[in-house]
Parts: structure tokens; sequence; C-alpha cells
């Protein structure tokens, strides 16, 4: 298809589509989202994708990261396109329900196209084996849930809010700390523009982990804004897969949130040094500001500021006597600060919000966390299992919890065969318990065989949002587990009388990930305990006084 021209002309805001009703939909088969498909999903509807209406074809997708504009030539920064996986869909269906992960229907896609597109493509799916379903959405109903639903207004009523008047924008999945909180000041006051701060809270957050606490830690940075300045949590999902190494994906993510940010009011953005990459440092963005491809306002760079520890400020690194200055906290120092319950700096944020990232991370001696033990049956993980359990039960730390893989499976995970898809979903449910003994602070031991590497992936991404988490491999020899084996099972297996028998009949792919090995047939029982304390005490999990 031949592109038009790409246009220059603003953003055209329209308003979501009219709501289909629950009559019309019962009928229609149904897909739960990703968060960041909810998160584009809602950015749709809103109206702050405007003019899109739904997902993008894979030609509007190539010609957005190429050009960005659409293939008609309106300028947009980032595609948004909704890949499933095969099957999710019929091939001959032409609508299909999109539902919250409660299974709430919020909205129905009319299917225009689907398409297979090899992962890595122009414009393609990051995975291999998914489909491309394209089309417009018309809203079911709003979403209701999520912390801080209630700030997270539309663009319209943000926009009211603003007035007309020069409206200045920060995006941002990070905490405001002194440094930004000063810059924004200062270029608010050089525009005479009210201040806008949109919080990112569909992805990862720096330090702090999850979106809630960045909005809370947004918050606390309230009283050190200038008077009117509003506070909007978005959903907007992270553009960027390369990091600082993805220069072009880095000024796709700015074009993506000055997009977003135009349509709740804004006139200008600052950049957010985490992601501005070559724009924030004037190379692509111009230190005037100048427009990102797809973005409708100016990005303005922001400038190299420091702290002057004479004057006790943060100010334009020009103002400073050389070498005086002091610069940011990294994310690993403050990271650090926190892990270990030291004080932040209060040159480095305000105390309100420091007293945030102290609540969002907690320090790792209070923290909870899972220890997952994973290794052939035999290999002594069941009995290091239940010795730590004691031994950390005794000193009185946190509540401790076991989940041991055969007591899972006789409750937990009752019915399940030992398939490769009851497998992974025995070690699923056991890390979804385990996640939620961390979140409240306890500890979670955890010992089934777990041969997949992918289940073993999966459970540690759940616990990733909840505490922390340790992935031990028993690495005892087959020959030595085989030696131990009080039920015969390895040699009902070698015979044939039983299947799917991981070491004989089944794969065990050993683990390239694990925090800790241990090898029980040349360790005792006791120095084993021993290995696994010793890493959480010099890691700061438990504390040494009490070891």
């Amino acid at each position: 298809m031949e592109r038009a021209p790409c246009r220059t002309e603003g953003v055209v805001i329209t308003e979501p589509r009219a709501a289909s009703s629950a009559a019309d939909i019962s009928a229609l088969a149904s897909r739960t989202l990703t968060e960041r498909q909810l998160g584009d999903l809602e950015l749709i509807l809103s109206g702050a994708f405007a003019p899109l209406t739904g997902f993008m074809t894979t030609a509007d997708a190539v010609a957005v990261t190429e050009s960005g504009c659409l293939t008609d030539g309106t300028p947009f920064p980032i595609p948004v396109t909704l890949d499933l996986p095969e099957g999710a869909a019929a091939a001959e269906a032409r609508q299909l329900v999109l539902a919250d992960p409660e299974g709430t229907p919020l909205a129905v896609l009319e299917i225009t196209a689907q398409e297979q597109i090899p992962a890595g493509a122009p414009g393609g799916p990051a995975e291999a084996g998914l489909v491309r379903l394209s089309g417009p959405v018309s809203a079911v109903r709003a979403p209701e849930h999520g912390p801080f639903r209630r700030l997270m207004l539309s663009p319209a009523t943000a926009r009211d809010l603003l007035g007309d008047v020069p409206v200045l924008a920060y995006a941002t999945r990070s905490p405001l700390h002194s440094h930004q909180i000063g810059q924004l000041r200062h270029l608010a006051g050089q525009l005479k523009a009210r201040l806008l701060v949109l919080p990112l809270v569909t992805g990862p957050v720096e330090v702090i982990g999850r979106p809630e606490a960045l909005v809370r830690a947004v918050l606390a940075a309230a009283g050190s804004l200038p008077s009117g300045t509003l506070i909007v949590p978005v959903p907007l999902a992270p553009r960027s897969r390369g990091g600082p190494h993805d220069p072009a994906g880095q000024d796709r993510e700015l074009a993506a949130r000055a997009y977003v940010a135009a349509a709740y009011g804004a006139t200008q953005m600052m950049a957010d040094g985490q992601a501005a990459g070559a724009a924030a440092a004037g190379q692509r963005a111009g230190q005037a500001g100048e427009l990102l491809p797809g973005a409708p306002i100016p990005v303005l760079p922001s400038a190299d500021w420091a702290y002057d520890p004479r004057a006790e400020v943060w100010r334009p690194l020009s103002l400073i006597e050389a070498g005086t200055e002091r610069g940011d906290l990294s994310a690993d120092q403050l990271g650090d600060l926190l892990d270990a319950g030291a004080e932040i700096p209060s040159w480095f944020t305000p105390p309100a919000v420091a007293r945030e990232l102290r609540r969002a991370r907690q320090p790792r001696a209070e923290r909870g966390f899972v220890l997952f033990l994973t290794g052939l049956s035999g290999s002594g993980k069941s009995t290091l299992a239940r010795d730590l359990r004691d031994v950390l039960s005794e000193r009185g730390d946190r509540r401790v919890s076991l989940l041991d893989g055969d007591q899972v499976r006789q409750l937990l995970s009752a019915g399940l065969t030992f398939s490769r898809a009851d497998r992974d979903l025995n070690i699923a449910r056991i890390g979804f318990v385990a996640a939620e003994v961390a979140r409240h602070g306890g500890i979670a031991i955890c010992a089934p065989i777990a041969p997949f590497a992918t289940a073993r992936a999966q459970v540690r991404n759940m616990v990733s949002d909840a505490g922390d988490f340790f992935l031990v491999h028993v690495a005892t020899p087959v020959e030595v587990c085989e030696a131990r084996d009080r039920k015969g099972l390895y040699a009902k297996a070698r015979s044939g009388l039983i299947s799917q028998f991981t070491g004989v009949s089944d794969p065990y792919e050993e683990p390239a990930d694990a925090e800790l090995t241990i090898d029980t047939s040349v360790l005792s029982r006791q120095e084993a305990v021993d290995v696994v304390v010793g890493m959480l005490t010099s890691g700061g999990w438990l504390a040494a006084d009490r070891a």
C-alpha cells in the first residue's frame, strides 16, 4: 500500500466509542488481556490514543515505526497492536470480547484482520506463535478496579481542569526527587505554565517496583511542586525494548509520552532522564525542544543540574563552583540504601518521598521472600526444606510456610497428572501461594521437583512483585538419588511400571539461573542448612546477630 505523506497538524482529540450492551456480547468468545494490553485498550477508549479507534494492522505498525505516521499520513508515535496466542480467536470470528483479569468484559473488538507475523519482523511481535488481531473496539464498561482509580481522569476531564493555558507535562516511571522537583519548578516558572505530572502505572517502576508505590511517592512530592499541579496516573506501557542501547526505541518512548501528555492538555513536556536517551541530551530534541516523530508537542531536554552543597540547593551545573557539585544517587545506590534500612540523604529527596520509598521497599531483614528448592526425587530437597523451616521458625523473624511437593500434590494440586501441562500448573499453583506468603512479609519454602525452566521462571516472575526469590538447585547426582530411594520409585520407573518419571523417562532441565547450588551427597544436613542460611545472612535477609 502506498503511504500518504506524513501530516504535521496537531492531534485531533475524540471521545470513546459508544458502549455495547451486555446482551450483545453474551454469545461471543472472550479473551483476558495482559497488563500491557489492558493499558493500551484503556488509552484507546479514553481518547488518549486518538485518532486511533482500535488496534493497528501490521501495515500501520510498520509505517509508524519507520516514519512516525500511520499509512494514511496521520502522525502517531508507536505501534499499538493486539498480539494473542494462536487460537485465541477462531479464524472465522468477527468479534472478540476483551476482558480484565477477573473476566469482566471491558470492550468488544470488531476483527477486521488476523495476521500471522514472524517474530522480530518489522512491526511484528517480539515472540513467536502469536496472531495479530486488528480492528476497532467498542466500550462495554469502564475499568473499575486498581489502586488510585479515582485519580485516573479522562483526557477530556484533565483538559477541562487545566484550562486554556500553557501546560508543562512530566511523564515518568520513577519517583520525583529534589533534582526533578527543582527542574520542574524552574521550567514551569520560565514558561509560565501549569504543571501536569503523569505517573506511568503500566510496566516496571524503578527502585520501588509497584505502580501504586510510584503514585504514592509522586503524591508525597506534591507539597514541593507548584500550586495547581495536576497528578494523573496513566496506563502507558513501556515502548523501548533495548534500554540505553536502543536510542530509536527511547525516542519512540518519549514520543509516546508526549502524545499522551498532549491528549491530557500539555503544550510541552520535559524529558524524563530515565527514558530520554539522546533526545534529552539535546542530540535529537534540540536544546529548545523539537518534535520527535509522531509527537504533537515539543519535548524539552532536562538540563544538566546538580546539588550545590554550599547553597544547599539543586541548580544548573553552570551556576555551581566546579568540583563542588554533587550528582544524583543512581537507582542501584538508592536501592542499596533501602535494602540496608539506611537513611536516605535529605539533599537527595524530600522527607515525605523518602518515607514512601521505605514503605514500598522494606529493608531486606524485614522483607518476605521465597526459597524455591528444585531437584530430582531423592536429592534431599524435602529434607533440606524441613530443616530450613525449623531453623528459620526458631529465629522468629517471620512466619514460615513449607510447600513440599508431595504435600501439595495431595491438597492444592490433587487430581493433577504428571503430564507437562499438569506439572507446569502444579508449579504455578505453588508459585501463586508462595508469592502471597512473601507479599505479606513471610517466608515460603518450596520443594517440588520443578523440572522445567519455563515453569520455574514463571514462579520467579510471580514472586518478583511480592518479595525476593532464591532458586536453590539441589544438584545431587541421579545415581545417589536412586540409591537413596526408599519407595522404590526409580526401580519401578526403569522397569516401566511408572511413566513420566523425572530423571528416567522424563527430562530434568538443570537451572542456569540458580542463586545457589547444593550437592547433598557431599554435604551433611547441617552443612546444607548452613550454606543457605549463610547466603541469606550475608545478603542481609537475616540478621547476623540472630544466626
